[in-house]
C-alpha cells in the first residue's frame, strides 16, 4: 500500500501541519519514542512559531511520549481517541502532561 501512513511519513509531514497560532508562546522539545513495527525515535522542537522534526533522541525533553507506532499513527490521524489510549496504557507520558494535552491542537493532519 504506497499511501500507507507510517510514523516516518507522519513525522516528515508534521512541520507543514503545524498551526503556529495554536502554539503561541510554546517552547518545547518533545521526544516520541515509538516501539514495534516501524517504530523509532523522533524529536519535535516547537519554538518561535515553528516546528522542526528530526529523527533521533534528545536528553531532557520537556515531554516524552511512548507508544506502539501503530497506536500513535491512529491517535494522530484521529482514528484512536488519545484519552482512551492513555487510559488503556497504550500511551505513556513522562514530563509536562499539560503540554501533551494541548499538543494535538498544534497540528492539522489531512
Amino acid at each position: 500500500m504506497p499511501d500507507e501512513l507510517t510514523p516516518e511519513v507522519l513525522f516528515s509531514r508534521m512541520p507543514k501541519a503545524f498551526l503556529p497560532d495554536k502554539a503561541v508562546g510554546v517552547d518545547a522539545v518533545i521526544l516520541f519514542d515509538l516501539s514495534g513495527d516501524q517504530g523509532g525515535q523522533w524529536v519535535a522542537t516547537i519554538k518561535d512559531g515553528a516546528c522542526a522534526v528530526t529523527k533521533g533522541k534528545v536528553d531532557n525533553p520537556k515531554l516524552t511520549l511512548m507508544a506502539e507506532a501503530v497506536d500513535y499513527v491512529g491517535i494522530f490521524t484521529g482514528k484512536v481517541n488519545p484519552m482512551a489510549a492513555f487510559g488503556e496504557g497504550k500511551i505513556k507520558l513522562k514530563g509536562d502532561i499539560g503540554l501533551a494535552m494541548k499538543m494535538m491542537n498544534f497540528f492539522k493532519m489531512s
